[in-house]
């Protein structure tokens, strides 16, 4: 058994993953392969996972490291599961590109991995990449399960699933720590245990659609009373969601910094009194990563542990699924698929977030019906640009990235469709010139 992890460099992830993999039993033995384009940081990895394996494994699981593109079809060669993890461009050009520019125009954005111009310019320059990443798995590992957990998610899954022969699904965890966070977040967490939910929708707006207690009591209005009365009474970082509940009746799965730039309603030019309502923080991400690479040698000395390197299994679905299917020990997920009519409401090429079974015939995602109405709008104006994005990077049609931005709600909320033109041409320039195409 073989997988392979693509963008190794993301270390505190891989560990993660693999550590999960190498503690189920059908894996001790596995064939671990570290893929990533950064020297450094490849190494840094290869060291924490064999040490990892020696403390947690007995040393069972063989790892090997590959650099570059002249050695990815060596690390794809035969896999049976490859995880994608990669971050094209990363901070230092790419992010600070996809902040600072719509800056200039007025535009400003939180996070930008999802949507938004920021999300839409990441999908185009990653799919630039998983293209390569397409074309040598169907030539070494044909049958290979491609497990994505790279933002944005929509976009990137979509595209695979949509225009190219490998078998995908898009994971992230935001699924399963929805319950826990709102429970938490309404002082209600001694009714985690035991609970029962739906959700369905997509990627970082799923739905939290039925909440009930062990006892199969609804939760939902004492949570909606609680949840409004904590807006209005408290600042705190989960406003935007709990706005959710009270204007749609329903929470989703993905935090408030992410969601106040999925639409048009909090973020808008010359309106600091809603950005101070909602308590939104305005370039988060970049602030994250400044930290994030200023702690980087503390967190690597603290991973490695002097060598011994303990892991005890994470909420990532990865594990299970390559379990499941391996073991054929059916396990269930919240996974990112073609809709293909699970939610009939929304469009049917559309890459939606729905409950999923997965054995060893595969993943199998269940039909989930109709959303309420608004919700499924609230999805739809997300849908489109990310279908618009998937087909301006198949056709390499620039004026297909134009109409994405122009239909992204936040972006065509605040610039006329001349600037958004003109930024799109701005930022296709300085990704090019940073050596990151976008077509």
């Amino acid at each position: 058994m073989k997988v392979t992890f693509m963008g190794a460099g993301s270390t505190v992830f891989s560990k993660n993953v693999l550590g999960d993999t190498m503690l189920c039993p059908a894996f001790h033995d596995v064939e671990i392969a570290l893929y990533d384009i950064d020297p450094a940081r490849l190494e840094e990895s290869y060291l924490l996972i064999t040490a990892m394996n020696n403390s947690i494994n007995q040393g069972r699981a063989t790892v090997k490291k590959y650099l570059g593109a002249e050695q990815r079809k060596d690390a794809l060669r035969g896999a049976n599961f490859v995880v994608d993890a990669i971050q094209v461009g990363l901070y230092d050009p790419c992010t600070i590109i996809d902040f600072e520019i719509p800056k200039k125009y007025g535009l400003r954005q939180t996070i930008a991995d999802t949507l938004g111009i920021g999300g839409i310019m990441r999908g185009m320059r990653t799919i630039h990449v998983l293209k390569d990443f397409a074309r040598d798995m169907e030539e070494v590992c044909p049958d290979a399960w491609f497990l994505n957990y790279t933002n944005p998610m929509a976009i990137l899954a979509g595209y695979m699933q949509k225009h190219t022969g490998i078998k995908t699904v898009g994971l992230c965890h935001s699924v399963q720590v929805c319950v826990p966070a709102i429970l938490h977040g309404v002082g209600m967490p001694e009714l985690i245990e035991g609970s029962q939910s739906k959700i369905a929708g997509i990627n970082h707006m799923a739905w939290l659609l039925e909440i009930k207690d062990k006892n199969g009591n609804d939760l939902y209005p004492e949570i909606r009373r609680r949840a409004k009365e904590k807006n209005a009474t408290e600042k705190h970082n989960d406003m935007v969601r709990f706005d959710y509940i009270d204007k749609f009746g329903y929470y989703c799965t993905e935090s408030s910094e992410h969601n106040a730039e999925y639409n048009a309603f909090y973020i808008k030019p010359n309106r600091p009194d809603l950005i101070e309502k909602f308590n939104i923080p305005l370039d988060e991400y970049p602030r994250r990563c400044v930290a994030q690479i200023a702690n980087w040698q503390k967190q690597k000395e603290e991973l490695m542990a002097g060598g011994n390197v303990q892991h005890t299994r994470s909420l990532e679905y990865a594990s299970h699924i390559m379990e499941a299917i391996v073991t054929n020990t059916p396990y269930k997920i919240g996974g990112n698929v073609l809709n293909h009519g699970c939610i009939s409401n929304l469009p049917w090429d559309a890459c939606v977030e729905v409950p999923c079974l997965v054995d060893n015939n595969g993943i199998t995602p269940t039909y989930v019906g109709d959303l309420p109405l608004q919700l499924a709008a609230m999805n739809a104006s997300n849908i489109y640009p990310q279908m618009l994005t998937i087909e301006a990077a198949h056709t390499g049609k620039r004026e297909t990235l134009y109409q994405a931005a122009m239909m992204e709600p936040h972006t065509g909320a605040e610039l006329s469709t001349d600037e958004i033109v003109a930024m799109c041409d701005e930022l296709i320039e300085a990704h090019e010139k940073a050596g990151y195409p976008i077509f």
